[in-house]
């Protein structure tokens, strides 16, 4: 046995994971190179050892959430290779006005076939709130599951109107709108007019499509460029691409824009602590130059402009909904098989997966921030 073989299966067991052991959790190597790969590029060379076949593994969820929660990957050192990577963030703006496109052309741009094959039909790709439902993927049918996914994001977007106090009339800016599926609830269910912003040609053109006949407005344009008075500001999964040099910047567009009345909903993934960058395979492969907030972090760049009304946390609704999304990609695959491609699965899956099992962990969060310019009186309890 290699001295990297035997280094991480001493790790793996400390998680309750064996290496080509019989339980879904366990890992099953087919390259001996995956060990000393791993040892010298942590996550990365584990995504991308996945991606090339070197491993497989039945339930990459469970071993990802037991991996993380006895903080095995945190005794694999990191190398130079890895400390290097994340230098560019803190130097540099990665996600500049000149930068920004890059998540768009690479990961939403992809092809809406992609999208509406594992999203529910309002194509919200952030988390749905299943608060009060039963049930778990794993039990239920491919129609239980994709029932369930679209009533959960339903009851999420209905908690967004809820917490905007959102009433006929209200001019909303959606930063960052998506497929417009918020959009166009908000204009169906609330009477609102929306101004949605994006940066992605894709989600544009599908959106503008999408709340034809609405009170809907969909711009190609970066947020940082807005300057205009709206009733109520919303921003769901956007967060996540903004980055810590734009943090301050954002605030003071979301300030700029909205009336001293008005209120403020930040939807975002979040991080435990603060510090740049995202996991390197993450960043890589699925949401290049990404960067997961912090509690601080953002309470910082908004107390300048804001006051927090409300902060809620349904991180671990996420979990559901990846496997959840992950149900729906299973199922859709082979209407996608032959413009994606075998290596595309195994990268999806592995994301979806690997997601799934670091919200289950607690690893990472999703958080709803409620801000007003200059505090509510007495504001509205609608929600739980």
């Amino acid at each position: 046995m290699s001295a990297s073989r035997a280094i991480l299966s001493d790790l793996l067991a400390e998680a309750g994971v064996a290496v080509n052991g019989s339980d879904p959790w366990d890992i099953r190597v087919q390259d001996e190179r995956l060990f000393h790969d791993i040892l010298l590029r942590k996550n990365l060379g584990l995504g991308e050892g996945y991606m090339r076949g070197w491993w497989n593994c039945e339930r990459v969820d469970e071993f990802i959430c037991r991996v993380l929660k006895t903080g095995a990957e945190n005794r694999v050192r990191d190398s130079w290779r890895l400390i290097a990577k994340a230098l560019p963030s803190l130097v540099c703006n990665l996600q500049s006005l000149s930068r920004a496109k890059q998540v768009a052309e690479r990961h939403y741009d992809l092809g809406n076939d992609l999208f509406q094959g594992f999203l529910d039909p309002h194509l919200q790709y952030s988390c749905a709130y299943y608060k009060g439902m039963n049930g778990c993927p794993e039990a239920q049918t491919d129609e239980e599951v994709s029932r369930d996914l679209e009533r959960a994001q339903e009851a999420k977007m209905r908690l967004i109107c809820d917490k905007l106090e959102l009433k006929p009339g209200d001019r909303v800016l959606d930063i960052g709108c998506g497929w417009g599926g918020l959009a166009r609830f908000m204009a169906e269910e609330r009477g609102c007019s929306v101004v949605g912003v994006n940066i992605s040609k894709q989600q544009i053109a599908f959106a503008r499509q999408f709340c034809a006949g609405l009170p809907v407005e969909i711009r190609e344009t970066d947020y940082r460029l807005l300057d205009e008075t709206f009733d109520k500001i919303v921003s769901v999964g956007m967060f996540e691409h903004v980055g810590p040099k734009n943090y301050p910047a954002f605030m003071r567009t979301v300030d700029r824009c909205l009336k001293p009345d008005g209120l403020f909903l930040l939807h975002t993934i979040g991080s435990n602590t603060s510090g740049p960058g995202l996991d390197p395979w993450i960043a890589t492969y699925i949401f290049p130059n990404g960067c997961l907030p912090s509690i601080a972090e953002v309470s910082k760049a908004a107390e300048k402009h804001f006051v927090m009304e409300d902060l809620h946390n349904f991180g671990p609704y996420y979990d559901r909904t990846l496997m959840s999304w992950l149900r729906n990609f299973r199922h859709a695959w082979p209407d996608l098989r032959d413009k994606y491609g075998d290596r595309f699965k195994r990268m999806w899956e592995y994301y979806l997966q690997s997601c799934a099992g670091a919200f289950r962990a607690r690893d990472i969060q999703l958080w709803q921030f409620v801000f007003s310019p200059i505090g509510r009186e007495q504001p509205e309890c609608r929600w739980g």
